[in-house]
Parts: structure tokens; C-alpha cells; sequence
């Protein structure tokens, strides 16, 4: 009794031990929120984005900034060539400031404050950019791995089915030609599964460019399409996506910012005055000088700036008319790619699936009991393997059209 009771608590600690081990060696789980938080930390695009923000609040100190003053001495000797003359060191010292005008100071830094605002646009952009990349990337390794579990039950039936056939040959109740079609079938089922592999292992590096973080050898991820969310109309959609995208409000910014470039421009053709002290010291006496320094805009007048400014002003309204454009045709894009992929799955739940899988059940039935030939069994194998695939493909679909429609709504996080 004794001895049972030590070789069973052997075993238990033997079997925990294994469990243990298999535990470690299974590959980390990655869920859809972790991989959004290393992208958060680890995206070279958003750290592009950072650093142009940072620029940019630096951008305004730089214009807040005063002019230095301009300190400057001169000394020599001084030789006597007249009887008035005392002969000795003479030094020189003077100061120059240059005195601003407040409108052109305003100006300077409304400009550069606009510069900041129209960075946190972008950065709310790129955000919104990385995670929705990094979810599409997830979801298409999902998608991949999906694809090798649909290819593994394929290659499984057809094995399945030419063991059968094998066997039929062999006593003689089937032609080989009935076994050289099951194994050319076996082949193209092995390389469609081969096939998915390979896909499986693209979209794994996608998704460690996306996410711009090591992610180990191996990973696994979990979770599935979320099916369950409905959409507004289209016009509602185009609506919140004009009133909210940060790419619109950022082109925006920069129509203002080209205006206040402008308005900058203009102030810049105010002279701007320049205040000078002198203290000079000669051997017999000293002297003091005031002076003030006006530029007069005769030859310059500044024209080639303002224009460019003008110019700047009008590509600035174009380059908004565009990206409003290009973001309304990806709403369109994907809002259609959703209602498409929304009939393909209904159409699926309803019965195209289900009479695929009985369309099989019932080809096999005829060939077990020789009414039919291999021919009608393959046949129905790869119309059940194509209606699953695309079933498949529409519910990922689904999840695509429905990111990207988050993405251009600005619901993921994007608002600066």
C-alpha cells in the first residue's frame, strides 16, 4: 500500500512537471491590445511625429525670443601731428539693439503657433494610422492562421478519401484511375496548405513591422472578427468623418498658418528701428553719441516673399480640397466593401454554406455505395472548401472595411 501511495505521488510531480514544461515551451499569447501599446512605444512613425511636435513647441520659444544686443570696443593709440593733440590710448564702445515692432512680433509667433497646432493634428493622425495598421495586420495574421486550419480539414478529407479509394483499388472494386485522381488531389490539397503557411508567415512579419517591436521566433494570437457592430448611413459617416479626421483639421491648420505667413510678410515691410549708444575716450576728454538706425524700404519692398506667401496660401486650400477628396473616396471604399461583405455572410449563414457541406455529405453517401464516381466527391470537396474560404474572407472582410471606417470616423484614439 505503501509503495502504491509513493509511486502515485511520483507520477503526480512527474506529470506536473511535464505540464510545466509544455507550458513554457508554448509560444506567448499576443493579444490585440498589447501589440496596440508596443506600437505605442516602439512605432518609428509616431516617434517621427513626436519629435516634429516637440519641433514645433521649440518653434515658438524661437519666435518669442528678443534680438541680442550688439556690443562692440575699439582702441588705438593716438600719435601727436598737432600742438592740440594729446597723445595716448583712444577707445571706442558701443551698443546696438535692434527694437522690434509689437505687430511684427505678433505676427512671428502667431505663426509658429499655428505650426504647433497643425504637428498635433498630425500626430493624432499618425496615431490613428499605426493602430489602424496594426489591427489590420493582426486581423490578416488571424485571417492566415484561419486559412491553415480550413487548409488542414481539406487535406484531411482528401487523405481520407483516397485511403478509400486505395483500398477499393486493392480489392478491386474501383479503377486506378480513380486512385490517380485522389492523389493528384491529395498533391493540390498539400500545396494549397503549403500555400497557407507561407501566407501565415508574411503576415507575421507584417505584423512586426506594424508594431516596430521584436516579437520573439514564434507568436500566437487570439481572438476573431467582431461581427457584431452596425454602421450609421453613409452620409451621416461622411459627415462625422469631415467634422472629426485630424488629417482635414491639419490641412485646415496649415491654410491658416499659410494666412498668417502672409500676414507676417506684410508686417515685415515696417521698418523696424535700430537704437545706438557710443561712449568714446580720447586722452584729453570723452563724449557720449545717441543714434537710431531706420531702414527705408526703396529697393526692397518684400514682394518676392509676399507672393510666395499668396502661392503658399492657395496650395495650402488645394491641398485640403484634396485630402477631403481622398478621405471621402476611402469612406466610400470601405463603407461598400462592409455592405457587400454584410451580404456575403448573411448569404452564407443562410444556406449556401450548410447545402455546400450536404451537397458532400451526400456525394460521399453515392460513392460509398458505388452510385457515383470519385469525380462527383472531388467536385463537392472543392466547392465545400471554396464556399468555407469565402466565407472566410468575407467575415475578415467585414473586419477590414470595419477598421477602416474607425479609422476615418476617429473613434480609435486620433483626437489630439
Amino acid at each position: 500500500m505503501g509503495r502504491r501511495f509513493l509511486l502515485s505521488i511520483a507520477t503526480f510531480i512527474l506529470l506536473g512537471r511535464l505540464s510545466a514544461n509544455s507550458s513554457q515551451a508554448a509560444p506567448p499569447v499576443l493579444t490585440l491590445n498589447a501589440a496596440l501599446q508596443l506600437a505605442e512605444q516602439h512605432s518609428p512613425q509616431l516617434q517621427w511625429a513626436t519629435a516634429l511636435a516637440q519641433g514645433a513647441n521649440a518653434a515658438i520659444t524661437t519666435a518669442r525670443a528678443y534680438p541680442n544686443p550688439a556690443f562692440n570696443t575699439l582702441a588705438g593709440p593716438q600719435h601727436r601731428r598737432m600742438l592740440s593733440a594729446e597723445p595716448g590710448l583712444l577707445t571706442h564702445f558701443s551698443v546696438d539693439q535692434l527694437v522690434e515692432l509689437p505687430a511684427v512680433r505678433r505676427a512671428r509667433v502667431r505663426v509658429a503657433q499655428l505650426g504647433r497646432e497643425s504637428t498635433q493634428f498630425t500626430l493624432a493622425e499618425a496615431r490613428l494610422g499605426v493602430r489602424r495598421t496594426v489591427k489590420q495586420a493582426y486581423f490578416q495574421v488571424l485571417r492566415r492562421k484561419s486559412e491553415i486550419g480550413l487548409a488542414q480539414e481539406n487535406l484531411r478529407l482528401v487523405q481520407d478519401l483516397e485511403r478509400r479509394v486505395r483500398v477499393q483499388v486493392e480489392v478491386g472494386e474501383a479503377a486506378r484511375l480513380e486512385l490517380t485522381r485522389s492523389e493528384a488531389e491529395v498533391a493540390t490539397a498539400q500545396t494549397f496548405y503549403n500555400s497557407a503557411q507561407l501566407r501565415y508567415v508574411n503576415a507575421v512579419a507584417a505584423l512586426r513591422t506594424a508594431v516596430g517591436a521584436p516579437l520573439g521566433t514564434t507568436v500566437d494570437l487570439e481572438g476573431k472578427p467582431d461581427l457584431t457592430g452596425r454602421l450609421p448611413a453613409l452620409d451621416e459617416l461622411r459627415a462625422e468623418m469631415l467634422a472629426r479626421h485630424p488629417a482635414l483639421q491639419q490641412a485646415q491648420a496649415e491654410v491658416r498658418r499659410a494666412e498668417a505667413r502672409l500676414s507676417s510678410e506684410r508686417e515685415q515691410r515696417k521698418p523696424q528701428p535700430s537704437f545706438r549708444l557710443e561712449y568714446e575716450r580720447q586722452p584729453d576728454l570723452g563724449f557720449y553719441r545717441f543714434g537710431v538706425s531706420i531702414p527705408v524700404p526703396l529697393l526692397n519692398k518684400r514682394e518676392g516673399p509676399i507672393a510666395e506667401a499668396t502661392a503658399a496660401i492657395s496650395q495650402a486650400r488645394a491641398y485640403a480640397d484634396m485630402r477631403r477628396l481622398e478621405l471621402t473616396a476611402d469612406l466610400e471604399r470601405a463603407y461598400g466593401l462592409y455592405e457587400v461583405a454584410l451580404q456575403q455572410i448573411a448569404s452564407y449563414e443562410q444556406g449556401v454554406l450548410r447545402e455546400a457541406e450536404a451537397a458532400l455529405q451526400a456525394s460521399e453517401a453515392a460513392f460509398k455505395y458505388g452510385e457515383r464516381g470519385i469525380m462527383e466527391v472531388l467536385d463537392a470537396q472543392r466547392v465545400l472548401r471554396t464556399v468555407r474560404l469565402d466565407f472566410l474572407n468575407a467575415q475578415f472582410d467585414l473586419q477590414a472595411a470595419l477598421i477602416d471606417i474607425e479609422q476615418l470616423r476617429a473613434h480609435d484614439g486620433g483626437r489630439p
